[in-house]
């Protein structure tokens, strides 16, 4: 069954673009521009480290350059989703609820909320999130003090607690990716996995994911 967030179909590749891998905006955005030419749909941009004027300024120029149907999800910031006209909002466990978060938005922005365990996923069911992320699937070096791996049983008992379209996440690589997709998952974030050579590790994770 195809899934679909607000008339979009979901895509098997959710890129997230961490602007603590990229010394300069520009090689932040070339970066973007080489994951939408290997076919990226949807791309979340996080920074959770720099200050409010470099977060935006980034989302301001990745909004102009990547103006085609790439989907753009800011992550935790609803203020800075609105501010640069981005597609969707990403939320954590620890940022507003997403009922706040749906009442800054809007109705017609795309929301995700990100889940951790069983009673967070049924918590996360109820609210008005379109999508749920889940993970860390296997170990990963993207967080400095990531939640307890989850594995691919942890998707299964996801993806029996919602209906939602469901986003794993978590070390995942061309070489596991497909065991994720076949667990329950509709879709996989990818952050490490992109870094070298993105436009053909895009190309690559969308051939495996067919």
């Amino acid at each position: 069954m195809t899934l679909s967030i607000r008339g979009t179909e979901v895509p098997r590749l959710y890129a997230i673009v961490d602007r603590g891998g990229f010394p300069d905006q520009a090689r932040l955005t070339a970066f973007a521009e080489e994951l939408v030419r290997g076919g990226v749909s949807v791309l979340q941009y996080r920074n959770k480290s720099g200050d409010t004027r470099q977060m935006l300024e980034d989302a301001v120029e990745l909004r102009r350059r990547l103006d085609s149907p790439a989907k753009l999800v800011m992550n935790d910031r609803a203020d800075l989703c609105l501010a640069a006209e981005f597609d969707g909002l990403h939320l954590g466990q620890d940022d507003l609820s997403a009922q706040a978060a749906r009442k800054i938005i809007g109705p017609r922005s795309w929301l995700g909320v990100s889940t951790h365990n069983p009673e967070q996923v049924r918590e996360a069911d109820q609210t008005p999130a379109d999508y749920l992320a889940v993970g860390p699937v296997f170990p990963t070096t993207s967080k400095s003090n990531p939640d307890p791996v989850i594995g691919l049983e942890g998707i299964r008992r996801a993806r029996a607690l919602t209906g939602k379209p469901l986003v794993a996440i978590g070390g995942i690589t061309r070489l596991n990716c497909r065991s994720v997709i076949e667990a329950g998952a509709d879709c996989v974030a990818v952050i490490s996995d992109l870094l070298h050579h993105p436009r053909k590790s895009a190309e690559e994770f969308f051939a495996i994911l067919r």
